[in-house]
């Protein structure tokens, strides 16, 4: 089951208190001048206050009043867009200041030094209370059944059921194991069974969820290139309105003095003029847009190490998706079963359904499955035999059934060939030569055996997802190649990569063939995700421009990657690529609406504002504006108005839509480009008539 951080209401009512007050906050200009459309506000406001200043004094250049609403609605546009990206920060926040409540000081007990072989009990070990806070890289604990681990660390001995819940979400347990790609527990997470030797990978203040609180917080986010790339194009913008303002002074005073009428444009009205003409639209809306990106992510149980990974996620074309668990179900599914010389086909149904009564993995699940829709067996009550259950264990990997004399077992090969030969068996060649053809073409042979007689061999394969096939022409069409890596060979992965669709696959992969296929991709200018959780993944993962780490892998794939899921779902790349790619088309579509917003501001307040210097631009007023100041108020209010409107949509996205990205240009200019020449006629024409009307203009 995949489990998502519930998301909070868009305007949480704790989340916009502590926004309001960080807004003011924010007008520090050490934090104001770093992004310059908003910081040319800034000084905007603060000259229009010392204007009124000055007007009161009674040497103003204009109406104290006019110079008031002006300087108030200046000061108020910094403060929405300070909310605007506070707010963004305070999502990210909450989920910081969750994730804290749930770290704690945990008692550990630590060993002298690891165990030195298997044969390792509790009962051996001499352990020294100590609290987790003085647990240091190296150092060796023991956690039983009921105990909270302690620290972020590898499996050194034991197999334990996990409940990891308190970092995920996710209600199953999970089973930990020394060795393999299973070997890694966090810090918080409780031991539900057995007991785990546990070797601490992490200082303290560096634990999982430790670097966890410091990736939600966007405060700590750094700039993506395409962010930079974009506040370097709007910084430029406002220099070039900064210049073209500018002259518009010595130009009005000398036609003044040329003509003999009209009066000559106040420092007011210019600094009013540069705010509505300058991008402060998407200046005042990238940093939330950047922060709530983050924040999706975050909803969907996956931590970014930051925001550039995001970003890149977006921009991906080529997926890598490992082939089990992505592809394909992962749990593999009994298929067929193929009886040995001189045994019936029912009577191998029979008892590997019976072995399987007793297995809960979804793979004995399976066979039970199979028997019973394939040839009409029914599951029994085992009970009034007076059977007794022989479980599935990881240890012995085999499951079974004795009753009425008989000993019936299902399990791996090798687990039931020494079984057989305890029991005076042998497995048949046959048999033997059954299971290595399973295995070769990528299935999974499982033998069942009742006593010392091998009946046969179950095969177990792997079922390719439903939908996945519709998932991938998804991808297609947003320009994506999908690439399956499989440990099996190429006869068996060309047949399960054309059932699935994929565009490509690698068939034998070994780190190295991994790390080649992704630095060919990128030399061909191809930005590659992938996913692992192994720690032969993670060269790869290192390699990948989005490298999505599961949460149950090795601390050496999750260090590698610049994601982690928490869900240790593999689909769930997909899915990131979509969070990226609404990050980038969010961005797009309100740097469109900006843009076109202010070249239609322009031609809607040019000629109102300047018909008192230059007279004859009246004729040019076609939204009949009513005078000079209304004019600029108009536009001033809704130059602040619009950020306030834009804050949902910056906060939770633009609808994605799997589209090519001449389409999605074509559609940002019919929507987003017509409105924002649209909106601003009008807007501003309604803020005029409400000027009028209230007898302020």
């Amino acid at each position: 089951m995949q489990t998502h951080t519930k998301a909070r209401p868009l305007f949480d009512s704790e989340i916009v208190r502590g926004a309001i007050v960080a807004s003011f906050a924010k007008l520090d200009p050490r934090h104001q001048v770093r992004n310059p459309v908003m910081f040319v506000v800034l000084l905007g406001s603060v000259l229009t206050t010392a204007l009124l200043f000055q007007a009161l004094g009674g040497h103003g250049e204009a109406p104290a009043w006019f110079i008031l609403t002006v300087s108030l609605w200046l000061w108020f546009t910094v403060l929405f867009a300070n909310f605007a990206e506070a707010m963004a920060e305070g999502r990210g926040k909450a989920q910081a200041d969750a994730l804290r409540k749930a770290r704690r000081d945990i008692i550990a007990r630590k060993l002298a030094k690891a165990p030195s072989n298997s044969s390792f009990t509790p009962a051996d070990a001499r352990t020294t209370p100590t609290t987790s806070a003085t647990l240091r890289k190296g150092d060796v604990v023991l956690v039983e059944a009921g105990e909270l681990v302690p620290s972020d660390g590898e499996i050194v001995v034991g197999v334990a059921s996990v409940d990891e819940s308190a970092i995920t979400g996710e209600s199953a347990p999970v089973i930990r194991e020394a060795g393999g790609d299973r070997s890694a527990v966090t810090g918080g997470t409780r031991v539900l069974s057995d007991w785990l030797v546990i070797r601490v990978t992490t200082d303290p203040g560096e634990t999982f969820l430790d670097r966890m609180i410091s990736m939600v917080e966007g405060a700590k986010r750094q700039k993506t290139p395409n962010e930079i790339a974009l506040t370097i194009l709007l910084a430029g913008f406002t220099i070039i309105f900064l210049l073209a303002t500018v002259t518009l002074l010595p130009f009005s005073i000398y036609a003044v003095n040329e003509v003999g009428q009209g009066a000559p444009v106040t420092m007011t009205v210019l600094t009013a003029l540069l705010v509505c003409l300058i991008p402060t639209t998407i200046g005042g809306l990238l940093s939330a847009i950047g922060i709530a990106g983050m924040d999706r992510m975050i909803q969907a149980n996956v931590i970014a190490i930051s925001g550039r990974a995001v970003e890149a996620a977006g921009d991906v074309d080529v997926l890598l998706l490992d082939k089990t668990g992505t592809i394909t179900l992962g749990n593999r599914q009994a298929t067929a079963f193929i009886p040995t010389d001189g045994v019936g086909m029912d009577r191998l149904a029979d008892a590997a359904q019976l072995a399987s009564l007793a297995d809960e993995t979804p793979e004995g699940r399976s066979v039970v499955v199979l028997a019973k829709e394939q040839y009409g067996l029914r599951e029994r009550d085992i009970h009034a035999l007076g059977a007794k259950f022989v479980p599935f264990s990881a240890q012995t990997r085999m499951s079974g059934v004795d009753f009425d004399g008989r000993h019936i077992r299902k399990g791996s090969a090798d687990a039931i060939e020494e079984y057989v030969q305890a029991s005076g068996g042998q497995l048949p060649v046959p048999v033997r030569g059954h299971v290595e053809r399973i295995a070769r073409e990528g299935g999974t042979p499982l033998v069942v055996a009742d006593g010392p007689q091998v009946l046969g061999v179950i095969q177990l394969k792997d079922i390719v997802k439903t939908r996945i096939k519709d998932r991938f022409a998804e991808l297609r069409r947003m320009g994506i190649k999908t690439v399956m890596i499989t440990g099996d060979n190429p006869l068996t992965a060309a047949t399960i990569a054309a059932e699935a669709g994929v565009d490509d696959f690698l068939a034998q992969a070994t780190p190295e063939k991994k790390l080649e296929l992704i630095r060919e991709y990128q030399r061909g200018g191809r930005l590659v995700a992938m996913t692992g959780d192994g720690t032969n993944d993670a060269p790869a993962l290192a390699q990948a421009d989005v490298a999505v780490a599961m949460n149950t892998g090795t601390q050496a794939a999750k260090e590698a990657g610049n994601m982690v899921d928490l869900d240790s779902n593999p689909t769930k790349l997909i899915e990131i690529v979509e969070i990226g790619k609404q990050l980038l088309m969010t961005r797009g579509a309100l740097t469109t609406f900006s843009i076109a917003n202010d070249v239609a501001k322009y031609f809607a307040i040019i000629p109102a504002a300047f018909a008192g210097t230059y007279p004859v631009l009246n004729a040019l007023n076609v939204m009949h504006l009513a005078t000079p100041e209304s004019a600029i108020l108009s536009a001033v209010i809704f130059n602040a108005l619009i950020i306030i409107g834009l804050i949902p949509l910056a906060l939770r996205g633009v609808r994605y839509r799997a589209v090519g990205a001449s389409v999605l240009l074509r559609d940002n200019l019919l929507v987003y480009g017509l409105g924002g020449i649209v909106a601003p006629f009008i807007g501003i024409k309604a803020i005029d008539m409400v000027l009028v009307l209230s007898g302020l203009a």
